[in-house]
């Protein structure tokens, strides 16, 4: 059996996504390690996994809490360079403390965060196989602008030169934002001696296979996809999640309609109040998840009493739901397609603007823009999605194909194969 290393980045959406992967290969019998800040710590063992901590003096405990409470000030672009300047952190810190950590520990193969575009070269200096877990929306770049960059709201459209020029222009300004990573790279591949000595953003991620949570039929239509890449559907699992406590008891058995800003921009309490006031005078019982960021307590009284919770079992909510309000994360956009619930986005910040572009794209729900949110069009929004068919039965169409998808299992095939084999795994293979 093989040692695996798990490398992703501390905040919860993307643990909840590499953890049911080394759940999965250790129940087929692996040993499975993830490395990281002792932010990750308590979640990797609550999922029965081993856990190395890295740079415990530089990255204290609550060093993620720190920025996530700093990024949850800001909006917009300013959000977005926050986090980019963030995930630099801990690129330098893996770049500088993996490589010892991994070999001491005989680790024989990496499942890498696409997010960590350092994992081809800590393989490399390994001479270990890797393969990349898109956790988050993939982030491969389009080289005919056709499909928008991964934190941008637009539409896809193709027949359009205009939006096509749009999408070069930010696709420039992403890889200025990335070039202090590929500069920070280029200067380690230096002095390991590997070569070439610099990459293009695609070329970090693996070339044996990349596995993603989307299912194909939740993805803009691509054209130059690397033929080992796979979309294999979510990765969810209450297994891998620590238990959290709710008040059952407080549900009326009216529609359900669950509500959550996610784990990091949480704090924008505006937010939350906007969205009870627009859920006011509905048949349905609203349920506001705080991930996490504040307390019902911290929180004015919301009109229309609905149930507070800092943490909600949200897949357990997610059964029972008829509708979300989310700021389009991944994780809980799948995790509500997974049980056909349609969708009203509210996308803050990174990847949220362009999954809530592909919420609107399938037909799975409705998108409003931070900037243009109002009780009004919230309301409007809301009515819609729950008063007309087609965004239901989207979701039900998406919710079938997230079955034929495949989920983990199927990405845990993929990595057996392209480790045991070391050569790449092709789509159509399969």
């Amino acid at each position: 059996m093989t040692h695996f290393g798990l490398l992703t980045l501390p905040q919860t959406g993307h643990l909840n996504t590499m953890l049911p992967l080394g759940q999965e290969l250790q129940r087929r019998g692996h040993q499975v390690t993830l490395f990281g800040i002792l932010d990750a710590q308590a979640k990797t063992l609550a999922a029965g996994l081993d856990f190395q901590v890295l740079a415990e003096a530089e990255f204290p405990n609550g060093w993620t809490a720190q920025k996530i409470s700093q990024q949850a000030k800001l909006a917009g672009f300013a959000a977005f360079r926050y986090s980019v300047n963030w995930g630099l952190e801990i690129t330098a810190m893996l770049l500088r403390e993996a490589p010892q950590a991994l070999e001491t520990a005989d680790v024989e193969a990496l499942l890498v965060d696409q997010m960590l575009v350092e994992g081809r070269t800590l393989a490399e200096f390994l001479n270990i196989p890797f393969i990349t877990v898109c956790s988050s929306l993939m982030v491969n770049w389009d080289r005919d602008n056709d499909i928008p960059p991964y934190f941008t709201r637009w539409d896809y459209n193709p027949t359009s030169s205009t939006a096509r020029l749009h999408n070069q222009r930010n696709y420039l300004l992403l890889s200025g934002l990335g070039q202090p990573f590929l500069d920070l790279i280029a200067q380690y591949r230096r002095e390991w001696n590997l070569t070439p000595h610099y990459l293009n953003h695609d070329e970090n991620f693996s070339q044996l296979a990349q596995i993603c949570q989307q299912p194909a039929e939740f993805e803009f239509p691509r054209q130059h996809l690397p033929p080992h890449f796979h979309f294999t559907g979510p990765y969810a699992s209450s297994a891998s999640r620590e238990s959290v406590l709710f008040p059952f008891e407080k549900l009326t058995g009216q529609p359900l309609i669950y509500a959550s800003m996610g784990t990091i921009q949480n704090r924008q309490f505006q937010v939350f109040r906007d969205i009870a006031q627009a859920c006011m005078g509905l048949d349905a019982q609203l349920v506001i998840s705080l991930g996490g960021g504040a307390t019902p307590e911290s929180l004015p009284e919301l009109p229309g009493n609905p149930l507070v919770v800092r943490y909600a079992p949200q897949l357990e909510l997610l059964q029972k739901a008829t509708l979300t309000i989310t700021h389009a994360g991944l994780n809980t956009v799948l995790e509500s397609l997974s049980y056909g619930v349609p969708m009203v986005a509210i996308p803050l910040v990174n990847d949220q603007p362009g999954t809530a572009a592909r919420i609107v794209w399938t037909g799975v729900g409705e998108a409003i823009p931070i900037a243009h949110l109002n009780v009004s069009n919230l309301r409007s929004a809301i009515a819609k999605v729950l008063s007309e068919d087609s965004y239901k039965k989207n979701a039900l169409r998406l919710q079938a194909a997230i079955g034929r998808a495949g989920g983990v299992s199927r990405a845990i095939d993929i990595v057996e194969q392209a480790v045991s084999t070391g050569k790449p795994v092709l789509a159509q293979s399969l």
